[in-house]
C-alpha cells in the first residue's frame, strides 16, 4: 500500500540578505506545500526565509510546525503564528524533532546551519536510520557546487557513487512539488529527477 508523504520537513536559512530570486522561491514553496495538503516543518525562527516560508504557508491555508532551541531565539527570532511552536533545549533535539515529525526533507539555499542539517540528514540515510527522502531544492544552481564536490569525494575514494542517490535535486519549486506527489515513501519512486 502507498504510504504518501503527508508532512515535509525544509532546511532553510535566517538571512534575509539574500537575492529576490531567493526569497520568492521559498515562499512559492511555503504557498505550494499548503495547496498540496503538506504540512510544513522548520526550524521555528521568523528572520529570513525561515520566516517567510513559514508565512507563506500559514496565508495559504497550511499547517507548520516550528521546532526551536531555547538558546537560539534571540538570533533567530520565534514565530509565534504558526500552528504548533515547540521549544527545546538544544539543536541536538530540534534536528531529532524535525526528522520525528517529517516524511521527506527539501534543503533549500541557506547558510552553514543548512549545511549541518542537509548532511546530517544525508549521513543518517546512508547509515540506515532512515529511507526517507531528500530534495536538494537547486536554485539558481545553488547547489550545484556541492553536488561537484560530493563528486570530487567519490573520484578519489571518500565516497562510495552510490551516495549519489540518497538525494536528488530539483532545480524549481514545481519540480520540488511534482516529486513530493509521486513518491511512494515506502521505497518506490514514481518521479526521478536526474542529477546531470
Amino acid at each position: 500500500m502507498t504510504k504518501l508523504i503527508h508532512s515535509v520537513c525544509v532546511y532553510c536559512g535566517a538571512s534575509d540578505n539574500i537575492d529576490d530570486n531567493y526569497k520568492n522561491a521559498i515562499e512559492l514553496l511555503g504557498r505550494r506545500l499548503a495547496e498540496a495538503g503538506k504540512t510544513v516543518v522548520y526550524g521555528g525562527g521568523s528572520a529570513g526565509t525561515m520566516g517567510r516560508l513559514a508565512n507563506s504557508a500559514m496565508k495559504a491555508g497550511g499547517r507548520v510546525i516550528g521546532i526551536i532551541p531555547e538558546h537560539i531565539i534571540a538570533r533567530e527570532g520565534m514565530d509565534h503564528d504558526i500552528t504548533e511552536l515547540h521549544v527545546v533545549d538544544s539543536m541536538h533535539t530540534r534536528k531529532m524533532k524535525m526528522v520525528e515529525h517529517s516524511d521527506a526533507f527539501i534543503a533549500m539555499p541557506g547558510g552553514l546551519g543548512t549545511l549541518d542539517e542537509t548532511f546530517e540528514i544525508l549521513t543518517w540515510k546512508y547509515l540506515g536510520l532512515h529511507e526517507k527522502p531528500v530534495i536538494m531544492g537547486n536554485i539558481n544552481g545553488y547547489w550545484s557546487k556541492m553536488l561537484e564536490q560530493i563528486r570530487h569525494m567519490i573520484s578519489v575514494g571518500y565516497t562510495p557513487e552510490h551516495h549519489l542517490d540518497l538525494f536528488d535535486m530539483a532545480d524549481n519549486v514545481e519540480e520540488i512539488i511534482n516529486y513530493l506527489n509521486s513518491y511512494d515513501i515506502e521505497g518506490e519512486k514514481t518521479a526521478r529527477i536526474e542529477k546531470m
